[in-house]
């Protein structure tokens, strides 16, 4: 008997975990993951911090399920141009959308599309070795002395901790080459993190907070005044402990500062010479709960400034889309058309199904929760019967050749190569026609013709 097939578009944790419970479920299914990247594994691979080596340890339990016998991946595959969602809703019983959340929100403030002014999404892309970033490093000015990052949650720390760090630690990284060039001869001495609301807010992690402790020559300035004594939740609790440790501690030759701006947010970027050239803050209090601005303006100096607020998804192919919340309509995962009914055979998972909120272990039960919904709708629903020969057929046609899961090994394995050259773990090959060629080279990865 032919098995139901389902596609999952993007190969993040969202893709992978929905993969992982069909699999599981106790229906006979096939599942094809396909990603726009030769590359799996999303924001895992492009989003973590290279110095959070352990955090990407995740990545061991998603290749269990990509080497799944019911599971192919089908990388270097754009889904809304190389094939449609209306065609693969033909080709399939099931499509699920895990898409995720890809740009970076925008403060919607004046001078916020002068030169100098990135979304961290953008800055954080590129130092992770993404290949659409890989000549971008000339739109982030490290010749800047003073740098201001806009936000109060991890992504906003990983920034100013890695533009603060020293060579000899980002070396140990699995940064391109070319990133650290860059990032080793930074011109910046002052890191500016700039948060709307109080520590006792802040979206931190107290275990984040504390590798600042360890940094013996980055110096830091925080007022201790604006601690509260403590807290009742314990998570805010470790945070206000790791900020005052952090305002108590002296660092007397670093080589580099980073401040805290607590109830600051930003009005305006000033501009010098077509570029942005300083940030205009308004100072904020806190009234009952609510955060009110005070009319208090000052200026802060900056070459270069990277707004840390948040990820916004995007349309995908034809798809319905909630752009004010940033998310396909859906129930229970069913995405929604314009009159409300569940669209047959459509799915979402991910960020693209909730708004980027939650820590990669939420992706679990929210993917979940998805193939509930479909494994419901099958009932009593046979297959379609198309094999994977016809949806092989559909791309071959039109020149498109997946990189698959033996591609991956193959460029897993030369970015392992590369590293060891160079004395760390792994060095990322940060461009598509490399990241191409590799693929090709794998078992049964045939690369896309050129012609």
């Amino acid at each position: 008997m032919i098995p139901y097939r389902v596609a999952v578009i993007g190969s993040g944790p969202a893709g992978v975990y929905a993969a992982e419970a069909l699999v599981r479920s106790r229906i006979d299914v096939s599942v094809d993951i396909y990603d726009r990247l030769p590359t799996p594994y999303g924001l895992v691979r492009y989003g973590v911090a290279p110095d959070h080596p352990r955090i990407k340890s995740i990545i061991v339990a998603l290749q269990k399920v990509l080497e799944r016998g019911q599971v192919r991946f089908l990388g270097d595959v754009h889904v809304g141009i190389d094939v449609t969602t209306d065609e693969l809703g033909e080709l399939y019983d099931a499509v699920v959308f895990a898409t995720g959340a890809s740009v970076g929100r925008r403060l919607s403030i004046p001078g916020e599309d002068l030169a100098g002014v990135c979304s961290a999404t953008d800055f954080v892309a590129w130092y992770s070795g993404h290949p659409d970033h890989a000549q971008a490093g000339e739109s982030f000015p490290l010749a800047a002395e003073s740098v201001v990052v806009i936000g109060a949650g991890n992504v906003a720390l990983d920034v100013a901790r890695l533009l603060a760090k020293s060579a000899e630690d980002l070396a140990q990284t699995d940064m391109p080459p070319h990133v650290l060039d860059r990032l080793v001869c930074s011109n910046v001495r002052d890191v500016h993190l700039v948060c709307r609301r109080g520590p006792e807010h802040a979206k931190f992690t107290a275990k984040e907070l504390r590798e600042l402790l360890e940094l013996d020559y980055v110096a830091t300035e925080l007022d201790a005044d604006l601690l509260p004594a403590g807290s009742q939740d314990p998570m805010t609790a470790a945070n206000l402990k790791a900020f005052a440790d952090i305002a108590a501690r002296e660092v007397v030759h670093g080589q580099r500062t980073l401040h805290f701006h607590f109830w600051s947010r930003p009005v305006e970027f000033l501009e010098a010479g077509g570029a942005v050239a300083a940030v205009r803050l308004e100072r904020v209090q806190d009234v009952d709960g609510v955060a009110v601005p005070t009319g208090e303006v000052t200026e802060l100096k900056a070459g270069m400034v990277v707004r840390s607020v948040g990820y916004h998804s995007t349309p995908v192919g034809t798809l319905p889309f909630d752009d004010s919340l940033g998310r396909v309509p859906h129930d229970a995962g069913r995405v929604l058309g314009p009159d409300g009914r569940a669209l047959n055979g459509h799915y979402v998972a991910g960020w693209v199904k909730r708004g980027p909120t939650g820590v990669v272990g939420t992706n679990r039960a929210c993917a979940a929760d998805t193939v509930v919904s479909i494994l419901a709708d099958w009932e009593g629903q046979p297959p379609r019967g198309v094999t994977s020969d016809e949806v092989d057929r559909v791309l071959s046609e039109r020149g498109i050749r997946p990189v698959t899961y033996d591609g991956w090994l193959s460029i897993d394995s030369e970015e392992l190569s590369r590293g060891q050259v160079l004395g760390r773990a792994r060095t990322k090959i940060p461009d598509w026609e490399t990241l191409r060629r590799v693929g090709a080279s794998g078992v049964a990865g045939l690369g896309r013709d050129t012609d």
